[in-house]
């Protein structure tokens, strides 16, 4: 809701605002399950097939930080490899 609340009243400045949700990503906070989660991914939690990285994290935001979303706010960002993405 904060992000849709700041996106309609930031709009009218040319501010995007947007919400940024990494998936599982590998970094030290993540070592302790990491054993669990690699066995996870190996049988397809993850569509993309692979941890993901800060630096993925860190190039979606850039790319949201460009202003090359000039007219988009408002908007969910999932940087999860398809984690998110319904599945049967």
């Amino acid at each position: 809701m904060a992000t849709k609340l700041f996106a309609v009243r930031l709009a009218a400045e040319q501010i995007g605002v947007f919400e940024v949700r990494p998936g599982v990503i590998r970094t030290p906070m993540t070592a302790a399950v990491a054993e669990k989660y690699q066995a996870r991914m190996e049988n397809g939690l993850v569509p993309a097939g692979r941890w993901g990285s800060p630096e993925d994290v860190a190039r979606a935001v850039a790319g949201l930080a460009s202003g090359q979303f000039a007219f988009a706010t408002g908007s969910i960002i999932n940087v999860d490899g398809g984690l998110a993405v319904p599945r049967l």
